[in-house]
């Protein structure tokens, strides 16, 4: 049992040195070497839990996604009606990225790299799943404009990206009042009227 724990914890601690250095680096200097240097394991134990880089950074960006969407969907249930939910999935989305900056920042690069698999990506997107059903539940009852879900995205979630790096680099703080009022952009920029 305590041989499956070391296992266990090389391979986190792989994963989180991943995640710290691409968010200091970027992916291309973040080297393999660096990473386990970081991890404090040598760097052909890498190999006894990933393929390559790829890999990787891959299966960090997937493990990283479901525990933002386990935190996002983590109150929520679909007998909800569609505002009272996405407030509820909206705002603990907010709390996870202005609160977990690091998995946040992660997530925000890998959205925009080519660095992600296709595979991967799809893997990511199951995850958003239950938001992604009620914004169709929303359309069907007529309280959410029938837009593309990419869009509802982009005007929804992504802006709290730009508001954590925001805060992340000091050019901001976010308060109670800035959440509220973001939330209320947020849905005032997707609900039919």
């Amino acid at each position: 049992m305590a041989k499956l724990q070391k296992s266990i914890d090389k391979r986190n601690a792989l994963i989180k040195a991943t995640i710290t250095l691409v968010n200091n680096n970027g992916f291309h200097a973040t080297p393999m070497s660096k990473i386990a240097k970081m991890a404090n394991v040598s760097p052909a134990t890498i190999y006894l839990y990933f393929e390559n880089k790829q890999d990787l950074v891959n299966k960090a960006y997937i493990e990283v996604k479901a525990a933002f969407t386990a935190y996002a969907f983590a109150t929520y249930t679909e007998d909800m009606p569609v505002k009272e939910g996405f407030e509820i999935i909206w705002k603990r989305i907010a709390d996870f990225k202005l609160n977990k900056c690091e998995e946040a920042l992660f997530l925000a690069q890998c959205d925009n790299t080519p660095m992600i698999d296709e595979s991967s990506r799809k893997e990511g997107i199951k995850h958003l799943q239950p938001l992604l059903d009620l914004w169709q539940r929303g359309k069907a009852e007529g309280i959410i404009k029938p837009i593309s879900d990419y869009l509802l995205y982009a005007y929804t979630i992504n802006p709290l990206s730009f508001l954590m790096i925001n805060q992340e680099r000091g050019a901001c703080a976010i308060d109670n009042a800035h959440i509220e009022d973001a939330y209320q952009a947020a849905w005032d920029s997707i609900q039919l009227t």
